[in-house]
């Protein structure tokens, strides 16, 4: 198995090349010869059964996988246990949502922490994650790989250690490592080979070869503060010179003949930048 590649939602040229429906992704991104899409939703799961479906249906006719992306506003370290409950019900969403395109992994935010220690809201995310599992399990979606992410700023929970606890509630979850949100919560400290192999080489020991073969994984160029950690993604072309760089990785990932699912959240370019770690990716 090779790696896979594909954008965040629809990126600027999906417009301007004369595209208009959700249906018609799977042609599009075949023209970049791209193999995996990510579907937002970000701003709520809104995508009816039929629809998703139907989305899904024309994303396999092209040969391309699906995962998305669940809502934003999932806390699932929040003080409020409304909140935290609010947050398994958008994870069921998102997980009904992805079955119903013919996909298996969510990508989760963890959330933030507030005014707690960053113990308190790591057990809080915990104790939602497990509940958010059996929910899962009860309703016949236990297939579905939660993924949870790698965060960009300071205070959000999701640092990689964070991220490694969450993966052990179950085998059947695999981490989101986003390069670039690590590279800004660590102020540019992924910048050589052995930067990139550290991390690999923590999901290898805090979770096993196994998942280390198929992570997932999100990544962009990003601008970050000194104070906060992450400001704004950028594109590979305008950078400003903010990494991490790409090419590393996938020198590595090549070498250990690892299968993992790359999806690039560039600033209107993904899907033009997602082409450009797929072609180095296969130069090699």
């Amino acid at each position: 198995m090779n790696a896979k590649f594909g954008p965040a939602g629809a990126a600027d040229s999906f417009k301007t090349m004369g595209y208009k429906k959700s249906t018609q992704m799977g042609e599009y991104l075949s023209g970049f010869g791209l193999d995996h899409f990510e579907y937002q939703c970000g701003q709520g799961v809104r995508v009816s059964e039929d629809s998703a479906k139907e989305i899904g249906d024309s994303l396999r006719s092209c040969g391309i996988s699906v995962s998305l992306h669940a809502p934003y506003f999932i806390s699932l370290s929040s003080t409020e246990e409304e909140k935290r409950d609010n947050s398994i019900n958008y994870i069921l969403q998102s997980a009904r949502a992805v079955k119903a395109m013919g996909g298996d992994r969510i990508v989760i935010h963890s959330g933030s922490c507030s005014k707690m220690s960053r113990e308190e809201a790591l057990s809080l995310a915990l104790a939602t994650m497990k509940k958010a599992k059996s929910a899962l399990d009860a309703e016949g979606l236990g297939s579905i790989h939660c993924c949870p992410e790698t965060m960009g700023k300071i205070n959000q929970l999701g640092d990689l250690h964070e991220v490694m606890e969450l993966c052990k509630i179950d085998d059947s979850f695999i981490p989101c490592i986003d390069f670039g949100h690590l590279n800004a919560r660590t102020f540019g400290a992924i910048k050589t080979k052995s930067d990139y192999e550290k991390i690999l080489d923590t999901i290898e020991n805090e979770l096993g070869i196994d998942r280390l073969k198929v992570f997932h994984s999100h990544f962009s160029k990003i601008e970050y503060t000194e104070k906060g950690g992450e400001k704004r993604h950028l594109t590979f072309e305008t950078n400003n010179g903010f990494g991490p760089d790409y090419e590393p990785l996938m020198e590595l990932v090549y070498k250990k003949n690892l299968s993992p699912i790359f999806i690039c959240e560039s600033s209107g370019t993904q899907t033009e930048d997602a082409k450009a770690m797929r072609d180095y990716y296969y130069s090699l």
